[in-house]
């Protein structure tokens, strides 16, 4: 029988949070790290929208999103790009039922940005990392797809007054212990 750690954390015991994830296994979204923001981006959508003198595409439908096996699902995104001798993608803008996935971890919230160039992705509004059994929550997200480091806090944006519906401002999480023998 797995043992549960139930742990209600504050934005500012982040850095326990980390601790506690190594103790309990990898960190949910660090194999987020190290992805390939220059590859391919492939999509599908119920509808396209070409606002060529924006320089923007919107999807909308079921809309799914892959590059280099990460995986961004939204019922809806607004894709802003240039054109420098070639379309070059700079940045994704997701809403409504919003997930990101790569090689089993799940990142969730209401609403995404995926900035291409700076190589974040950030969720806001119910946000939920996922690896395994292990999970956290809270308002914000913000995935380094660089380092694959993820930080989570409980507001919904970057002010400190604003927390999200009941979850009082905080993160939270559920972590489980494997078995030991004593």
């Amino acid at each position: 029988m797995k043992l549960k750690l139930f742990l209600s954390l504050s934005a500012g015991t982040a850095f326990l949070a980390s601790g506690l994830l190594l103790l309990a296994g990898p960190a949910p979204a660090q194999v987020f790290g190290s992805h390939n923001s220059n590859a391919p981006v492939n999509f599908d959508a119920g509808r396209i929208e070409v606002q060529d003198r924006a320089d923007r595409v919107v999807l909308s439908g079921a809309v799914r999103v892959e590059q280099a096996g990460l995986v961004l699902n939204a019922a809806r995104m607004t894709v802003a790009y240039r054109n420098a001798g070639g379309i070059e993608i700079d940045r994704i803008d997701a809403s409504g039922g919003v997930t990101v996935r790569k090689a089993g971890d799940t990142a969730s919230g209401n609403v995404a940005i995926y900035d291409l160039n700076r190589r974040l992705i950030t969720l806001l509004g119910n946000v939920t990392l996922t690896q395994g059994t292990n999970r956290l929550s809270g308002g914000r997200v913000i995935i380094d797809l660089a380092s694959g480091k993820s930080t989570i806090d409980g507001r919904s944006t970057g002010g400190a007054s604003v927390g999200t519906q009941g979850s009082g401002g905080r993160v939270s999480g559920t972590f489980t212990v494997p078995q030991r023998k004593d």
